[in-house]
Parts: structure tokens; sequence; C-alpha cells
């Protein structure tokens, strides 16, 4: 963070300060901001957020033990160390990063993009932010930092050297991308898709674009919002976009769209596209899985060649990427028995991406094995949409079906129903289970798929195969 006194900070807070041993109001603080005492590092600031679980009141000291200069608190404790005492910390963090970013920004050399998407934001994320970190000092946040707490602890990384933040911001309700966006007001708002991801929470798909189209409503006037041209309700927020005096570029895969990819090719090596760049041609070979990490990359590509790096060099960088980020698509195992992690979110959008890649990727004489597990937040829509998840998993020839877990079993059923009745589709009630059964049913020349939502914890069932089958 950059250095700032503690009493501005008290100020921009709203807080009451509370000087420790030879601190003062005008004691200057810049270190790391974070709510996980475990991270503060010398010189810090500790935020105590309550939790559902814990109380981080309860941890300051440990985070005074790590070094911490400063301590953001919803009351005052008997703690040696230097606090502001405000309303909500959570809040008081939200606060914070506004007024960071701000200052920062008002040096003029500092870009911001925010990203949003119901499906592929860190994806994109990651893939921009290696494009940029070779043309400056980039910012971007670890893993899917990109709620109230994430996307602010990303935004109060920055420093005076800074030259590009770029921002995740995910949607827990209606208002919140309007909120978090707001925080940033991004030079260039990038919307990947409108799917089923959280439509549960948000009453239906059409309250989903709504919430997505918050991040247009957040970019600032004569900014840029740059939108995939497949998506009819992406394309829908093109009038927003131009309300607010901004530029509109397209990505994706029709003649509409100014980045485009005009044919793809996919394999177990990566991907490898022919596009087209403002008229001009190249050729990207992309070592992420799956072909829907062509439309992540494309809309990487259409933000940083917006901000000035020219198309060739964007999508050299984007060659060097290996994975997008741990648990999404990524190979483990060995060419004997190959495993595919993915199992750190999913949606019914996704689920069908990673189901074709597999299929996609598997060679005549080896065989598919998709292990699934729940998708989360889609409320009313579950039952149904995983029983489209199991049907399309039959209509793929997907040759073994691994079901796990209660709030899954529908796509079990729905196999069955559709056909895998001779033991292609099997069930199991939790993970270890399923490990038990797949450490002795893999067999050379498999091609596994593992897949669900956070919650399902399938991701450290893909990391035990990708150990066993190494």
């Amino acid at each position: 963070m950059i250095s700032t006194s503690l009493s501005h900070l008290a100020d921009v807070l709203g807080g009451r300060l509370v000087v420790h041993g030879g601190d003062t109001p005008d004691t200057l603080v810049s270190g790391l901001v974070d709510t996980d005492s475990r991270l503060i590092e010398p010189g810090g600031i500790f935020v105590a957020k309550p939790g559902e679980t814990t109380d981080g009141h309860l941890f300051v000291g440990t985070a005074i033990q790590q070094g911490a200069a400063l301590a953001i608190v919803e009351r005052e404790l008997d703690e040696r160390v230097s606090q502001i005492v405000v309303p909500d910390s959570v809040a008081a963090l939200s606060a914070l990063a506004r007024d960071v970013v701000a200052r920062v920004r008002a040096e003029g050399r500092l870009k911001i993009v925010g990203i949003t998407g119901s499906n592929g934001k860190t994806t994109t994320k990651n893939l921009l932010a290696r494009i940029l970190e070779d043309d400056g000092v980039t910012v971007a946040p670890r893993a899917s930092f990109n709620n109230e707490v994430g996307a602010p602890l990303t935004m109060l990384r920055i420093t005076d050297a800074t030259r590009y933040l770029v921002s995740e911001f995910g949607a827990s309700a209606p208002g919140a991308i309007a909120h978090l966006a707001g925080l940033v007001t991004p030079d260039i708002g990038v919307v990947l898709m409108v799917g089923m991801a959280h439509a549960g929470g948000f009453g239906g798909i059409e309250s989903t674009f709504h919430a997505k189209s918050e991040l247009v409503r957040a970019t600032r006037e004569g900014g840029l919002a740059v939108l995939n041209a497949d998506d009819p309700r992406v394309a829908a927020m093109e009038p927003l976009a131009r309300e607010r005096g901004q530029g509109v570029r397209w990505f994706g895969r029709g003649e509409r769209a100014e980045v485009r990819a005009v044919d793809v090719e996919v394999s177990a090596s990566g991907t490898r596209a022919d596009l087209l760049v403002d008229g001009q041609e190249y050729t990207l070979t992309l070592r992420v899985l799956g072909e829907h990490h062509v439309m992540n990359a494309l809309a990487a590509i259409a933000a940083a060649t917006a901000l000035g790096v020219p198309a060739a060099d964007a999508i050299a960088r984007l060659e060097t990427v290996e994975i997008a980020e741990r648990w999404r698509m990524q190979p483990l195992g060995s060419e004997r028995v190959r495993i595919i992690n993915d199992a750190y979110n999913a949606s019914p959008d996704s689920m069908a991406a990673a189901l074709r890649t597999l299929a996609q990727i598997t060679g005549p004489h080896e065989r598919t094995v998709a292990v699934l597990g729940a998708m989360s937040e889609l409320g009313e829509y579950a039952d149904e949409e995983h029983d489209r998840v199991g049907l399309l998993a039959v209509r793929l020839r997907i040759q073994r079906i691994v079901v796990i877990g209660p709030e899954a079993r529908r796509m079990y059923l729905e196999a069955i129903a559709q056909g895998s009745w001779d033991g292609e589709a099997v069930f199991f009630p939790d993970a270890d289970a399923a490990y038990d059964y797949l450490a002795t049913e893999l067999r050379d020349g498999d091609r596994v798929l593992v897949k669900s939502s956070n919650s399902a914890g399938l991701r450290h069932l893909g990391d035990r195969l990708g150990e066993l089958f190494a």
C-alpha cells in the first residue's frame, strides 16, 4: 500500500484513532493489508473481520507477533498496537481501497481493467495479467479474490509504481459488482458471458444479466467496454456502454468481433487457434486445456491491445501460460493416466465445456472418465441443470461416469435413465469412497476429468488421483 498517515487513514475510514507506543497521528504506514493474521508481514495492516465461524479480533495478537503496525477493529482492544476503531471493518476495507486507488490514479499512470462474467473470470484475469506484466508493474488478484473482501485487498496491493490493476468482480447478490467496481471506476470493463452460475441467488438468467451489466455502468465515462459478441445478453449491454460515452470492443467467434477466432483445434496438449485481430492474421497456440479458454484469451487480447500492447506481443505472452490457475483444467497424473482437475468451480456452462473438452482430447484407444460433483448456487434450477449434465455426459459417450455426493445424485440418475445402465455410471456418497474405487478402476489410457463446484471438495480428490498416477 502507498504510504499513509494514521490520521489520514482514520479520516478516510470514519474511525477513531488509538495510538500506541511511539506512534503519533502523523506516523506513516505502508505495509500490506490483510484479513488473515498469518499473512501479515512487518509493517502490515491487519483488518479484524468478524466471520461466520470465528472473529478476526481474536487474532490481533497473532498479527502483532507477525509485525503488524496497525489494526483496523470494530472494538478497541487491549493490545500493544495502534488501532482505528470503525463501525464495520469490511466497509472500512472498501473505503480504504477507494482512497488508495484514487490517490495513485491521480498521478496519471494507473490503468484499471475490471472483469466479470458467469464463467472464465479468473482465467481471463490471469491471462491478461500475464500479457500486461511485461509492459509494467501489474497487480491482479490471487486465486479468485473477487468478493467484498478479496477485491479490496487486491486493490490495496498497488503502489506508486503500479501501472496496471486488473480486478476480478464476482457477484454474490445484485449490487455487488456495482459496489466493487465503483471503488475503482475501471477504464476498461470486460464482460465474458451471462450464464446460469449463481442464478439461484439472483432469481434467474435475466437478473444475472442485470448483475453483470453493473460493470458496464461502473466503467468510467468515455472508457471502453470489451464485450462478448457471441453472447446475446452480453451484446445487449452495448447501449448501456454507449449511454456512458464508452467505446465498445468485441471479441468472439463471429464476424462482428474485432478480436476473433476463425478456426480452433483442440488436443490433449492444448488448443490452436487462427485469429483475426483488427483485420490482421495471427496463430495462437494455447497450452491451457479447453476450447472454451480461447474465448478467455480473446477477451484478454482485446483488453490488452486496447491498452496499447501489440497483438503479436500479447499472443506470444499467452503462449507461455501453462495452466490458467490451480484446480482449473489443471493437468495432473501422467501420459499413462491423465487427470484433469477442474474442481474449483462449476456451473452448467463450465461443466458442459469441460465435458466437451474431455471428449475432444481423448484418442480412439483411450477411455473417457468423468468424475462429477454438485454445482452450487443454482437454487430452484439445481435439479434441472444437474439432469442436463447427466444427459450431456451420455450424449458425449463418456465411457465411465462417476458421480459423488447426494447433491449431485441426479446426474447419476439421469445418466442411468438415458442409457448408462451397464456399469458406465456409478454413484458414491463421498470422495473417499470414490477414491477407493478409482484407485483400482483407472487404467492405462484413461483420460479423467474431475469437475465440481468448490463446495463439493473434489479438487482434493483430483490432487490425490494426480499423485497416485504421477
